[in-house]
């Protein structure tokens, strides 16, 4: 079964034209235009092109719509692709905004929602993480963050990576000696924990450090991330010069610890940053029809990262109109720096800095520069886009034969484009969790990974066969729920498992009417050896490959990737578990309630069985609210 093209979304604000006369479904691709052109303003705004089918084939933005569409209604002076989406087209949308900037940014929104099939698209578009001062506590926390800004605290990023974060914040802990734990175990200390022992933090917890200083311990890590690290190694030097000469070497050695530590991360940036305070540098190569953009993050005057993106376009996309694209798009959704230097000079880079700095409420300047440090460090930024790039053109040869022999091996009829892979992960039935990878022509997916918490009333204590089943029903069921909108359909499904999970597996797709999908089991070798596995497939006896075939290896490494992230994701849920206080969510039990609690008897456990007359003894809690935490454990 395959999934039906997307219904065409409906617009935020537009202006349409009259809807086209009966009989369009016979008029060509020029002709469907040129009866929009007839009605279209001579005002800036975005258009959308579509098939028979409803499928968005093409966004565009253009200053002057009229002008713009019309180049389409004619015949000739095309290339290929142009040509095509063209002859394609069989209806139109428009929306008409007041400026070309709100086009641009309009434009590039659409575009990363709808993902149409003729533009230059953003692959890989995750969210970076940030480090994160939370300001909402009186000692405050470090951490790191991804996703909505939605915590009081200062955000201070992007990084390239969560790598890139924690060496950071690893940093941090030994300059600045700030707190990491969460709030409940922040609370529950009574004594100093390792991290104050291995002089990772100041120990605000049990009162070691007065909240004053540890308040300006933050301050100064907050001037660290902001790029005063000069100015606060002199401060330091200062000080440990005034406490070495009142011979408290004790302080003099922190001070010393603490300088070394900034130091080593403001040294160890691999590109000199000199004279780029903050900024993007993003560098473009193309070979063979694919493109690699390089992003390298500045922040605070330190290198924070880089990472690679292959955005998706037609063979004869130039440089430019990829890199207008991509900046377009990848700040789409988080905030650009004052500055970004790119590789290639963009003939709408006035254009997108404008629209920028509409979005972000300050200045944004695009440069290409030509010379000087700045051009160097484009320049080396361009030779790792190149580096990526051509690894990325090897490991999509070496997995084209892969997947050949993958459709071989379990009888497709074409190399899969989507292989599913299901495992699951429990201990004896607790904290069970089920995980889907997704690997394809380009490797693994892992932007369409998932995890699929299993509940109570879903699976059996400890029953495999129950928790696939459930898996596999809200997958399929869900798939079959967002067919209009696109969704994926896999060419191969691989379950990890032997005869029975293969047969309980097959039940539930034909029970959803999906009996075409191919399916296969991997099975474990005889004392889990590597190297010999059995496959299951309907209709054939178990097979297995030979141990020197490059198959084997690849289909070993879905089982272990699909293991892999479901283990990670159940020892997640099991630390979860453990970590959670369970005095959190009680009305009324602030911090300093609880801290009294957890004195008084000694743990959270302790908290949960204890008598009503017991907690009306504890420090600050009233006959009330003793009554309340009391009920609150017996009605959980």
């Amino acid at each position: 079964m395959k999934a039906s093209r997307p219904e065409r979304p409906p617009i935020e604000a537009a202006d349409r034209p009259a809807p086209m006369p009966e009989g369009a479904a016979k008029l060509s691709g020029p002709d469907i235009i040129a009866g929009y052109v007839k009605n279209l303003p001579g005002k800036p705004g975005v258009y959308r092109m579509y098939g028979a089918d409803g499928e968005v084939l093409y966004v565009g933005k253009a200053r002057n719509l009229k002008n713009r569409v019309s180049n389409y209604a004619k015949s000739g002076g095309h290339t290929n692709r142009i040509a095509l989406m063209i002859a394609l087209t069989r209806s139109m949308e428009f929306v008409v905004t007041a400026t070309e900037t709100e086009a641009l940014l309009l434009e590039a929104n659409l575009i990363k929602r709808l993902k149409p099939r003729f533009n230059i698209i953003l692959r890989d578009d995750k969210s970076f993480p940030y480090i994160l001062v939370r300001k909402d506590h009186g000692a405050p926390q470090i951490l790191k963050h991804r996703g909505a800004r939605k915590a009081k605290g200062e955000y201070f990023g992007p990084f390239a990576s969560a790598g890139a974060v924690n060496r950071t914040l690893n940093t941090l802990q030994k300059a600045f000696l700030l707190r990491t734990c969460s709030d409940s175990v922040y609370e529950g200390r009574t004594r100093p924990c390792m991290l104050y022992q291995i002089k990772r933090c100041s120990g605000p917890c049990v009162d070691l450090v007065s909240l004053d200083d540890y308040r300006e311990l933050v301050g100064e890590a907050e001037a660290f991330l902001r790029g005063k690290s000069n100015t606060l190694r002199e401060e330091l030097s200062a000080r440990m010069q005034a406490a070495s000469e009142q011979l408290d070497f004790e302080t003099a050695a922190r001070l010393r610890d603490r300088i070394r530590a900034i130091a080593a991360v403001t040294t160890d940036q691999g590109i000199n940053a000199e004279g780029v305070e903050e900024a993007d540098i993003v560098a473009l190569a193309q070979e063979g029809g694919k493109s690699c953009v390089q992003v390298f993050f500045y922040r605070a005057g330190q290198n924070w990262g880089n990472q690679s993106f292959f955005p998706r376009h037609e063979q004869d996309s130039s440089p430019e109109d990829v890199l207008s694209a991509f900046i377009a798009q990848f700040y789409d959704d988080r905030p650009a720096p004052g500055l970004i230097l790119t590789s290639h000079a963009l003939p709408e880079g006035e254009l997108i800095a404008e629209a920028l700095t509409l979005k972000t409420g300050r200045k944004v300047t695009l440069h290409a520069p030509s010379r000087g440090e700045k051009r160097k460090l484009v320049e080396q930024t361009r030779r790792n886009a190149e580096e990526a790039l051509s690894r990325r053109l090897s490991e999509t040869a070496t997995q084209t034969q892969l997947l050949k022999g993958v459709a071989k091996v379990f009888g497709l009829a074409d190399p899969p484009q989507r292989i599913e892979v299901y495992d699951n992960s429990h201990i004896q039935g607790t904290n069970a969790l089920g995980a889907m990878i997704v690997a394809g022509p380009e490797g693994f997916m892992t932007n369409q990974y998932r995890r699929f918490n299993m509940k109570p009333e879903d699976v059996g204590t400890n029953d495999d066969f129950a928790m696939m089943d459930a898996m596999l029903k809200r997958r399929f069921s869900r798939m079959l729920k967002e067919q209009d909108q696109g969704a994926p359909v896999p060419d191969l499904v691989l379950i990890d498992g032997g005869k029975g999970q293969l047969s309980a597996s097959r039940a539930v797709l034909e029970e959803l009417g999906l009996s075409d999908i191919p399916l296969a089991a991997i099975a474990k070798g005889p004392e889990r050896d590597a190297g010999r596995e059995a496959f299951y497939m309907d209709g054939r006896a178990p097979f297995k490959l030979p141990m020197n075939d490059p198959v084997l290896y690849y289909l070993q490494r879905l089982r272990d990737e699909a293991h892999r992230f479901a283990i990670g994701g159940h020892r997640a849920k099991r630390e979860r578990a453990i970590r959670d206080n369970p005095l959190d969510g009680i009305p009324g039990v602030g911090p300093s309630r609880k801290k009294a609690l957890l004195a008084h008897f000694g743990s959270a456990k302790a908290v949960r069985g204890a008598a009503l007359s017991d907690l009306e003894g504890v420090e600050g809690v009233s006959k009330a609210m003793a009554k309340r935490i009391y009920d609150w454990f017996r009605d959980a």
